[in-house]
């Protein structure tokens, strides 16, 4: 055998142990995808309920939004109402009863000052009197 041969031998050795071992990757290889496959379709699988789950709470959720825009609705046309009717009380009743208010204030006021007065009969002077003395 030549040096030509025995190097041919060795390479052709290499290149079998080479594909050997690329056989044995590419099958651990393909196992693997093959796992991947079987997850991804248990996961296909499985998410189908949860989508319609999913679906069917979404669905709840409008249906409970819709009822919360009525409601909000109402409660903005009562609040207009009450404005639209706390101006028309303050209109109409407002300026009158602040001036009933102020008449009755100033009726006991002096009403109080002529019960002093019929009381006292010194009055008011005479307390006047007292103050300048004081002051003296």
């Amino acid at each position: 055998m030549s040096t030509g041969e025995i190097i041919a031998l060795v390479a052709a050795v290499a290149f079998v142990i080479a594909v050997a071992f690329f056989a044995v990757a590419m099958i651990k290889l393909g196992r693997t995808l093959d796992e991947a496959t079987v997850a991804i379709h248990k996961a296909h699988m499985n998410s189908e309920p949860l989508f319609q789950g999913a679906n069917t709470s979404l669905n709840h959720v409008n249906t409970q939004l819709e009822r919360v825009d009525g409601i909000t609705a109402n409660a903005q046309a009562v609040t207009g109402n009450v404005s639209a009717l706390s101006s028309v009380f303050t209109a109409t009743l407002g300026g009158p009863l602040v001036k009933v208010a102020a008449l009755s204030y100033g009726v006991s006021k002096a009403v109080r000052a002529r019960r002093k007065a019929k009381n006292d009969p010194e009055g008011k002077h005479s307390q006047r009197g007292r103050r300048k003395g004081r002051k003296k």
